[in-house]
């Protein structure tokens, strides 16, 4: 009989890419997935370390399970993720509870790590740095995501090491997957109705693998007839480079929104945090891609109140926001890391930081609201990708990646279609499709 696997994920896009990959893994030796964790079997959390108390959400998820468990047979627990690779011998060791702890580039091991475990019943965390391995053993098993928008690693690791950051330490140095095995996963999931791919990577624009870049890669993709829509994320400014720029030119299915970290408006923060760019360099993207075309957003990643920030520093930040305006940004208090450079540093008083944050999020939300608001009365493309939760309205992203809700069928999802936009807020669109004639749908 099947055993029942419930997987929870925290984090980022490549942690749920993982997830659906740990997944399509399991079920060659008889997991099935289920959304009800009571009738678990296994439970699994894939974590993320990217923010503080990433490693106390561990014990709290734990804790619940505990307690729905407390009268059934335990199920297996293993922990996965950035947490598993940067936390393995303390979880452990502090909560017996747990039984397995699986490495981000150890996935390809999960399947003879469950069998011995419950042969031996023996606590086992696999945590090596085995990228390669990982890759050319999924590469092997169908990637049978069936979504509207798909998620496609193609790139995983740092070697930028800034500063504040975790990631060269939990998921390993740069590496590059071989361009065929993306190419051959990329149809996969074609094939299985995918009409969006978004490309990941923890600095998915270094993508190199013999000499082919994130560029060629983009133009590979856009041949195959069914993607309508190519996107990519996280990227780095010191690897924006200008072939990738010149794709804006000539791809008609790469779509205007760079997400563009740049973390702080300070030329002396981001030489504090090792970012190795600078503002200038960081606006003559911003202007190349403009002159390109003028209907490329930017959305971006800021931390707020980082060890040493004066108030010229938060000022020129507030002022570079202004400056380019980026739409559905991420902005956080900075949180020490442990194991990194600044983890050491002193921080900002906690006052102080809120109120920093608050007056980011403040000037980012309203340019979020502007340029909504801008869109009322237009007619804009939405690609479908399904009902929204009460199933009351169908439910779609524009160009920007800004979700859009209004009244339709069935046979609207998976395509592309014009939606007059009638009113908006900070976060949502709301419309109604519409055909070319300009006529209601619905």
């Amino acid at each position: 009989m099947d055993q029942k696997i419930f997987i929870k994920t925290f984090g980022c896009q490549m942690n749920e890419y993982d997830s659906n990959r740990i997944y399509d893994t399991v079920k060659q030796i008889g997991y099935v997935k289920t959304k009800v964790y009571e009738e678990a079997d296994c439970y699994l959390l894939n974590t993320c370390h990217i923010r503080d108390k990433a490693k106390e959400k561990v014990y709290h998820e734990i804790g619940r399970v505990k307690k729905i468990f407390r009268s059934k047979k335990k199920p297996l627990v293993i922990i996965t993720g950035c947490v598993a690779q940067a936390e393995n011998e303390e979880i452990l060791k502090r909560e017996p509870y747990v039984d397995l702890i699986i490495g981000p580039q150890s996935y390809h091991k999960i399947n003879d790590t469950i069998i011995n475990y419950l042969d031996k019943n023996e606590k086992i965390e696999e945590t090596e740095f085995d990228t390669v391995s990982k890759f050319e053993y999924l590469s092997r098993i169908q990637n049978n995501s069936n979504k509207i928008s798909s998620f496609l690693t193609i790139q995983e690791g740092c070697d930028k090491f800034c500063n504040f950051c975790v990631v060269p330490y939990t998921r390993g140095p740069e590496y590059s997957r071989p361009f065929s095995q993306i190419l051959k996963e990329a149809k996969n999931l074609v094939d299985n109705g995918s009409k969006e791919i978004t490309l990941l990577g923890q600095n998915v624009n270094a993508y190199n693998f013999e000499g082919l870049r994130l560029s060629d890669l983009i133009l590979e993709i856009e041949k195959l007839s069914g993607i309508k829509r190519i996107r990519y994320t996280t990227s780095h400014p010191n690897d924006m480079t200008d072939d990738l720029i010149e794709v804006y030119k000539v791809s008609k299915k790469l779509m205007p929104l760079v997400h563009l970290p740049v973390q702080s408006g300070s030329d002396k923060i981001l030489e504090l945090m090792n970012r190795k760019h600078n503002i200038k360099t960081y606006l003559e993207i911003f202007k190349k891609l403009k002159m390109i075309n003028s209907n490329i957003e930017f959305s971006s990643d800021f931390i707020i109140a980082y060890p040493g920030e004066s108030e010229q520093d938060f000022q020129d930040t507030l002022k570079l926001i202004e400056d380019i305006k980026f739409i559905n940004s991420f902005s956080f208090i900075y949180s020490p890391r442990p194991g990194t450079v600044a983890s050491e540093l002193k921080t900002l008083n906690k006052i102080q930081s809120l109120f920093r944050l608050q007056a980011i999020q403040k000037a980012l939300f309203k340019n979020q609201m502007e340029k909504n608001k801008s869109l009322e009365n237009q007619i804009i493309s939405v690609l479908v990708e399904g009902w929204n939760d009460d199933n009351t309205k169908l439910f779609g992203r524009s160009e920007h990646m800004t979700s859009v809700l209004f009244e339709g069928y069935d046979n609207l999802i998976g395509k592309v279609v014009k939606v007059k936009i009638l009113r908006s807020n900070q976060n949502t669109l709301f419309g109604t499709a519409i055909d070319l004639n300009n006529q209601k749908v619905a």
